[in-house]
């Protein structure tokens, strides 16, 4: 850019590749303006001018032709030149003022939005939209997506809910396998245990545990893992209940498939003569109360509330599983009633796996209480160990905020040490069944989970705490669970959607549930039950 000076004519030219700009002409007053001045006027031009250029042109592609002359000058010349400042902020200001007043404004209905920001810069590029526009239709893209986003988030939760509730093939096919063979082979059908065997059933010098299932596979490592893991496995007696179309089945594998040298007797819920609808009112409620047949086996997505955080709509399909209407699932409240003749027994869930002798259990001092259980407000773990009654009732309804402590322990089912002589003195059982009403004529409002809330009540003052280590829970929903935990905790819990027998189970803590199924057997095999 060569400059020209013409001192006779008081002109500075200055021109730009050999094109003639005559950007500015300054008269020089040779009597006013000394040559020291104006060399450094001349130099201080050489410098800012190029930037002006750039500028104009950035501004002219950028479309800012619309300013006031000032404006534009101002930015053409550059900021310095005029004193002006990076307006930058104002923009942000600007916008911020622009994207709270549409955050306040209703979505107009028809509004047709684009499928991605793509589509959406497409849109604004072809409709010349201003500022406000753009907001909104951003703010509906938005909102659209994560609508679509947490309805995909519901979705994955309700085929999970299904995933759970169903029985899975190889397990559905176990049953049918086994009930056929019951009725085909005489070895499937003989009495369990052997005749001779049969007083220890009610021996109390041995080692009672009871387990309450439909759940074949689930039983047999039940069994198998608290035989293997005795130190006295001669001195074991394991007491299955089932229900009626699943006996023939579980009688069966049994008799099969035999833990000598523990006992195994196997029940099924229409053989004990005490479960009428007379001493079990939760018969006649279930089967009669329209309002929980709904519940349990309506339709659940005609619950879902895109306003419920995942979780919550987690909790709610949880909470509806049809299991918590299962007989099998209450029938640990009348085991007094169900086995008269014994004293002290292990109450197992079939959903955990015992990994030591438990016999030192049943030698615990319960001090007079009836249910030795680990309590769940205390220990490590944000969702395993941190559960109180609030975390189960509804402290908004009276009746609960009347008569509960929303800060009192709760405690775990699923491994418990029942002193059926202690129980056999209170009015347990009572106490469960009115309470169970209670929710019944509540609308099913006083608490959200099963079985549990109810015995939280009836046991109240009946607890005995017990050493945590005893019992691990969490390994059916919780995938940060600490592997050395786990190998040395007495009984593992999988308690939780995601249980070892089902695909979405977690896979790092599967292996401690398959070790005990035996893969090799005929019918583990045909039905296609694999090790994965």
């Amino acid at each position: 850019m060569p400059l020209q000076v013409s001192l006779s004519m008081r002109i500075i030219t200055i021109s730009n590749n050999n094109v003639f700009i005559d950007l500015m002409k300054i008269t020089v007053a040779a009597t006013h303006i000394s040559y020291k001045t104006l060399f450094h006027t001349i130099l201080i031009l050489t410098y800012l001018l190029p930037f002006s250029f750039i500028l104009t042109a950035f501004f002219t592609l950028e479309g800012v032709d619309k300013c006031s002359s000032f404006d534009c000058l101002g930015r053409r010349l550059g900021p310095r030149i005029l004193g002006r400042v990076d307006d930058s902020g104002r923009l942000v200001k600007d916008l911020y003022m622009i994207l709270n007043q549409v955050n306040s404004e209703e979505i107009p209905e028809g509004l047709k939005l684009p499928d991605s920001f793509s589509h959406l810069v497409s849109d604004m590029k072809n409709n010349q939209y201003d500022a406000k526009t753009f907001a909104l239709m951003l703010r509906a893209t938005i909102m659209k997506l994560e609508t679509e986003i947490m309805e995909s988030r519901f979705s994955e939760l309700m085929n999970k809910h299904f995933a759970v509730s169903s029985i899975p093939r190889g397990i559905h096919c176990l049953s049918l396998r086994l009930t056929n063979e019951y009725s085909s082979n005489a070895h499937a059908r003989r009495q369990l245990p052997s005749p001779e065997l049969l007083p220890l059933v009610s021996n109390n010098s041995y080692h009672h545990f009871i387990l309450s299932t439909d759940n074949i596979l689930a039983a047999s490592v039940v069994v198998t893992s608290a035989v293997e893991s005795s130190l006295e496995p001669s001195k074991i007696v394991f007491h299955i209940i089932t229900d009626k179309k699943t006996y023939a089945a579980m009688h069966s594998w049994f008799a099969l498939n035999l833990v000598s040298p523990a006992i195994v007797e196997v029940k099924g819920v229409h053989q004990f003569d005490w479960l009428t609808r007379e001493n079990v009112p939760l018969l006649d409620v279930v089967d009669n109360h329209n309002d929980i047949k709904d519940y349990y086996h309506g339709s659940h997505i005609t619950e879902t509330n895109l306003s419920d955080t995942t979780r919550k709509f987690a909790s709610k399909l949880q909470v509806r599983s049809p299991k918590y209407i299962s007989l099998l699932n209450h029938l640990r409240i009348y085991l007094p009633k169900l086995f008269p003749d014994l004293e002290k027994v292990i109450f197992l869930d079939d959903d955990v796996v015992i990994q030591c002798d438990l016999s030192p259990l049943l030698e615990i001092d319960l001090h007079g209480k009836v249910n030795g259980a680990v309590e769940t407000c205390k220990g490590e773990g944000e969702w395993v160990m941190s559960k109180r009654f609030k975390n189960y009732f509804n402290f908004s309804h009276p009746i609960i905020a009347k008569h509960l402590d929303p800060d009192e322990c709760a405690w775990a089912y699923g491994m418990n040490i029942f002193d059926l002589r202690a129980w056999r003195k209170t009015n347990i059982i009572e106490t469960y069944h009115h309470w169970f009403k209670e929710n019944l004529d509540s609308n099913l409002t006083l608490w959200k989970f099963g079985t549990l809330p109810p015995a939280l009540i009836a046991f109240k003052g009946y607890v005995h705490p017990i050493d945590p280590s005893w019992h691990m829970l969490g390994l059916g929903y919780q995938s940060k669970t600490d592997i050395e935990n786990v190998k040395k905790a007495a009984v593992i819990h999988y308690n939780g959607q995601l249980k070892p027998w089902l695909p979405i189970g977690l896979k790092h803590l599967r292996p401690f549930w398959t070790k005990y199924v035996n893969y090799s057997n005929d019918f583990v095999r045909n039905c296609h039950i694999m090790d994965s």
